[in-house]
């Protein structure tokens, strides 16, 4: 079972699908004065920390807790996740809601902070979640591939940081 909350929390949990997010925003760099500046509203987050947290919580078996280890390395780059969805399947909404941007599957070119989410099926009915660090695709383990389950009938949603 692959979710990111106690059992207890499971209970009415359409309640918790909605994210509630604030987010850091980068300040203008020109200043107050500057018009149509490219960074004015846009979300911050730091792919780097981002990859690394992630990196460096990962085990090399899975512990079941992807979207948890997610949330947290995303947490720990600048995004303020105040409310989240407890099953992987589930958070696209929050990752673009943070800056994120659904784009066509590139699992043969990712760039460092992509991130995927594999959808549910009747055996992994929480989905899966991963980001790539770089070097590798990684959950809450460091993965051989982005292909985590043995079944090529998998639905995958893919994203990019805007």
């Amino acid at each position: 079972m692959i979710y990111d909350g106690h059992h207890s929390n499971m209970i009415n949990t359409a309640d918790q699908n909605t994210a509630v997010i604030s987010q850091n925003f980068q300040k203008n760099q020109a200043g107050s004065g500057a018009k149509n500046s490219k960074n004015k509203g846009i979300p911050y987050l730091d792919v780097r920390k981002f990859t690394q947290k992630l990196h460096s919580m990962s085990s090399a078996t899975s512990t079941k807790k992807c979207a948890r280890s997610i949330r947290i390395a995303l947490q720990s780059a600048g995004a303020r996740i105040l409310n989240h969805p407890v099953a992987a399947a589930d958070w696209g909404h929050t990752l673009q809601t943070i800056g994120y941007k659904k784009i066509n599957p590139s699992f043969d070119n990712p760039k460092e902070g992509d991130i995927y989410i594999i959808h549910r099926t009747q055996k992994h009915i929480y989905g899966h979640i991963a980001a790539y660090t770089g070097r590798q695709w990684v959950s809450d383990f460091r993965q051989k591939s982005h292909a985590v389950y043995k079944n090529d009938q998998v639905r995958y949603t893919y994203y990019r940081l805007a």
